[in-house]
């Protein structure tokens, strides 16, 4: 195992950003940045020990300082949508940024991608702390963040969220990394097989606002308890898919609350690579890209519609205005800790 730090260049503030790259003995490697705890890289051997990036992202800061896509982002103060970009806790109304129609998405400005931190690396990890100042994007509460990536010789990527408030606040932090198990630049992602270890969808509104009702996936196009091809139902005539441009859901996960256990797997059959995803949160969003319109991306690639995948392991979305969802809202004093794992086997 080894970690390295290479330059990657100056914000438009002026501030140095750093690499930090992680390398295990058997070629799987991944590479984060200090501003954003952005993951760069993950390269991951093939079938035949062929390596390859399978991560969407750009090649500068600059692309990561704009990054409407969230390629490879830290997600916070609350990952995905909140309906009405606004909620009540304690009584107060806080009234977020509406930056997704009248909604909130992935906490606003700034995002928790596009700022500065500080960094600590260690034989197998590196880890990123900050804190998040009292209504910074809408939240109350002076929030510290740790981040810490760590890559085993298990070839996992552990990721490692820890967070502490002086005030009662939200708390849904997540990584909206796409995934190409064909290559960050190997085109559309429908070919993959996915495998979701999930009973029920939050439905939604057409603007994408869970209403707070389940659906079970039995016989709809979003059942994914048998692995299946993405592309075998993405275009069926069905309401859900269509609002969403193809999936862009929260899926219930089938789990013990609290448990990290495997709710996911994905492959892909060319390159042979298949990543599991763990976590101990109650909902992940599988997300196929649909938004992406034309990034240019690293070594002169460019993604579109559904060249990317993401499995966001959350909180389900607007649950802070919704009380038969699992909450997010941590407690003045109290630790959060959560864990998400992506396994390559």
């Amino acid at each position: 195992m080894s970690i390295s730090t290479s330059n990657f260049g100056r914000t438009k503030d002026g501030a140095e950003v750093t690499k930090y790259t992680i390398t295990n003995s058997r070629g799987l490697s991944v590479s984060a940045l200090d501003y954003g705890a952005v993951i760069t890289n993950l390269v991951v051997p093939d079938k035949d020990g062929t390596p390859a990036d399978i991560v969407l992202g750009y090649d500068d800061v600059a692309g990561y300082e704009v990054n409407g896509c969230f390629f490879g982002a830290f997600i916070g103060r609350h990952g995905n949508r909140i309906g009405g970009a606004e909620f009540t806790l304690d009584g107060t109304v806080y009234k977020l940024e509406k930056n997704d129609g009248e909604n909130n998405l992935h906490g606003g400005t700034p995002g928790y991608h596009q700022v500065m931190y500080q960094a600590s690396a260690g034989d197998d990890s590196v880890t990123f702390t900050r804190v998040s100042p009292d209504m910074e994007q809408g939240y109350p509460g002076n929030l510290s963040i740790s981040l810490t990536y760590t890559l085993t010789e298990e070839n996992e990527l552990r990721i490692d969220y820890e967070a502490k408030s002086d005030k009662d606040t939200l708390c849904n932090l997540t990584n909206h990394s796409y995934f190409n198990l064909k290559g960050h630049d190997g085109g559309d992602i429908t070919d993959h097989k996915v495998w979701i270890k999930a009973n029920g969808f939050t439905a939604t509104s057409k603007d994408l606002i869970p209403d707070g009702n389940i659906v079970d996936v039995t016989g709809t196009p979003m059942d994914f308890r048998r692995k299946k091809a993405v592309s075998q139902d993405i275009n069926a005539d069905y309401e859900p898919l269509i609002m969403a441009g193809g999936y862009d859901h929260n899926y219930v996960l089938d789990k013990r609350e609290g448990e990290i256990e495997k709710v996911a797997e994905v492959s892909e059959d060319t390159s042979g690579r298949t990543m599991e995803v763990y976590t101990d949160l109650p909902g992940m969003q599988m997300y196929s890209g649909n938004f992406i319109v034309k990034e240019d991306g690293k070594g002169g690639a460019c993604y579109t519609k559904r060249t990317g995948i993401c499995f966001e392991t959350q909180f389900f979305p607007n649950s802070v205005n919704i009380p038969s969802f699992p909450s997010c809202v941590l407690k003045a004093g109290e630790d959060f800790r959560s864990t998400t794992i992506y396994k390559f086997v």
